[in-house]
């Protein structure tokens, strides 16, 4: 689903026109990826938390040379979905669209 259907779905779910969702959605997403971007951690209570998780420096290894490459330290995106999310995503038919 892109943003565009999502946008789609809620317009239709709420009643506003297409451009005042468009500017809702695109809000909440620019202030969890600032949030997490600056270490904050965003909880929605039945759906989830983001949250940025440091990872180590290491070596890693180029798969089409075989070559050692340095991996820096950085910072990573995370989601744990919430229980609730968990169990409706389970509990519903997988299908391939």
């Amino acid at each position: 689903m892109t943003k565009a259907e999502i946008v789609d779905e809620i317009s239709k779910e709420t009643g506003l026109t297409k451009i005042e969702t468009k500017a809702v959605v695109d809000g909440v997403l620019s202030t969890i990826i600032n949030a997490v971007s600056t270490g904050k951690r965003i909880e929605l209570r039945g759906f989830g938390v983001f949250k940025s998780k440091v990872r180590k420096p290491r070596m890693a290894r180029n798969p089409k040379t075989g070559a050692s490459v340095p991996l820096q330290q950085r910072a990573v995106p995370v989601f744990k979905p919430s229980p609730d999310f968990l169990k409706k995503v389970n509990n519903t038919e997988i299908s391939n669209d």
